[in-house]
């Protein structure tokens, strides 16, 4: 478990270490757009900072922070590069894994490796037919070990990591493996061709006759049966990104309005600032981060009971993922409306490719996707209604047809 507390370190800490970090980020975010550059310098900074150990125990060289603090810096960290905390999101989950793990030399083994900056991409989705029924990853037996071979698209975070995390199949049963992110036979691409979210290294990984030790199957792969914190922890970070989305999408309108000395004839004040209409427009983008940021926290903190207890309760499993479907629909309904309504206070020129405010309805349209949103209404509903259980494991791919 991490520290409890009462020994944990202050937000006030926090910010100290890491807001200079995210200051640091924050004014390449344009430029990197606009280049496509992926923002391996950046993460190094995170990585020295060692924002990747901040849920890792002390004793292991980590913060030990509450899960409600690590969600409050993604959030900051989303305001000064909303492709960051996303590409990070499995890592996050990978360490929640281990201090969650039975006590023993793999536990000690991988927090530590988290505490002295390790970061773990992910591999789980699949191209094609994907995996609705089955990985068509697959492991088959090599001498003392196993060859691992397949196909991975949407693999956040890869590129960045040190470690990948596998979806993998053996014989039907589905598993995670961890591979080294160079290892022979692990080709990975920046092919991601979405309109948002560029940067996230969600691209393409291919593993070719990869070796793959038995201290490297770490058990029960994604999609697994029964109720896991996994999915609504997982969700959580991309509703911490649209939060931070909004926060900046408020601070980038807020400056270009205060600026600004162009008015119009039918205007009610002489400047945009002072137009009543314009401060609306503020005021909701504010409220929109508000309300955004507020959601994730109340997430995080039944989150924060759920891990501390051991993720073994099922009824509290239910409720923290009825919790992040309901704050999922809540949050991307107010960060689209803002992200959208946030060109009223200008004319042609808010549109300009210099400023690229377009980047926050286009990152949150797109992070919006995962998991579709009209899936989960439905879930919800059925689950209120009718009692039918949530579903806690989304693959995509083909599904023949229902008899």
């Amino acid at each position: 478990m991490v520290s409890s507390a009462s020994q944990r370190i202050s937000d006030r800490d926090l910010d100290d270490i890491f807001r200079p970090v995210f200051d640091r980020i924050a004014p390449g975010a344009v430029t990197r757009e606009i280049d496509r550059r992926i923002a391996y310098e950046e993460v190094e900074w995170l990585r020295q900072a060692g924002f990747g150990a901040l849920r890792v125990p002390a004793e292991y060289g980590g913060f030990g922070v509450s899960v409600r603090q690590l969600f409050r810096l993604l959030i900051d960290l989303a305001a000064a590069e909303s492709n960051l905390p996303q590409a990070l999101r499995v890592h996050f989950s990978f360490v929640e894994d281990q201090l969650l793990a039975d006590p023993g030399p793999a536990r000690e083994h991988w927090l530590r490796a988290a505490g002295a900056g390790a970061l773990v991409g992910n591999a789980i989705t699949e191209p094609g037919v994907g995996a609705v029924d089955r990985y068509r990853t697959r492991l088959t037996p090599r001498g003392d070990g196993w060859l691992l071979n397949g196909t991975k698209y949407y693999s956040t975070g890869s590129l960045y990591a040190d470690h990948i995390l596998v979806a993998a199949d053996r014989d039907g049963e589905r598993l995670s493996v961890l591979v080294d992110a160079t290892a022979t036979g692990v080709r990975r691409s920046d092919d991601w061709d979405g309109f948002g979210q560029r940067l996230t290294a969600s691209g393409t990984t291919e593993f070719t006759d990869v070796e793959v030790s038995a201290d490297r199957i770490l058990g029960p792969g994604y999609g697994g049966p029964g109720a896991t914190y996994a999915t609504s922890y997982l969700q959580l970070v991309q509703l911490a990104v649209l939060a931070g989305i909004a926060q900046r999408a408020e601070s980038d309108v807020r400056e270009w309005v205060a600026q600004r000395t162009r008015s119009y004839t039918h205007s009610a004040a002489d400047l945009p600032r002072r137009d009543p209409l314009v401060q609306q427009v503020i005021g909701k983008l504010s409220a929109a981060a508000f309300s955004a940021r507020s959601s994730v926290l109340t997430v995080a903190d039944l989150l924060d009971e759920v891990l501390d207890a051991g993720a073994s309760d099922e009824a509290a499993l239910d409720a923290v993922e009825l919790a992040a479907a309901q704050a999922q629909l809540a949050v991307i309904d107010t960060v689209l409306t803002a992200t959208t309504d946030l060109f009223e206070v200008g004319g042609a020129s808010i549109t300009s490719e210099d400023l690229r405010l377009d980047r926050h309805w286009r990152n949150a349209r797109t992070i919006s996707v995962h998991n579709p949103a009209i899936q989960k209404a439905r879930a919800i509903g059925d689950h209120l209604l009718n009692g039918a259980p949530l579903p806690f494991a989304w693959s995509a791919g083909s599904r023949q047809a229902q008899r």
